[in-house]
């Protein structure tokens, strides 16, 4: 199974995991979502008053430079972590 298949394949997994997981780690699997999909951060950081749009934002930058296919790859492994 390709990469690409396998990040689609964790991102359906992702929504049948057995547990919410926590909102930092939420935003982890946002972030690297974002970077695997799109590479690094685009726009303008969301104002004051959106603080999720922020949090998001900032978690996506937070990883700027990393490849997409690591993106990916760490993706797929968090959500294999979590699924337990």
């Amino acid at each position: 199974m390709s990469l690409q298949d396998q990040f689609i394949q964790a991102q359906l997994e992702s929504k049948t995991l057995p547990e919410r997981p926590d909102n930092m780690t939420l935003l982890k699997i946002y972030a690297l979502f974002k970077q695997a999909s799109n590479g690094d951060v685009s726009g303008e950081r969301p104002g004051f008053s959106d603080m999720i749009g922020r949090a998001k934002f900032d978690a996506w930058e937070s990883l700027k430079g990393t490849a997409q296919e690591d993106a990916m790859q760490q993706y797929i492994d968090l959500i294999a972590d979590l699924k337990g």
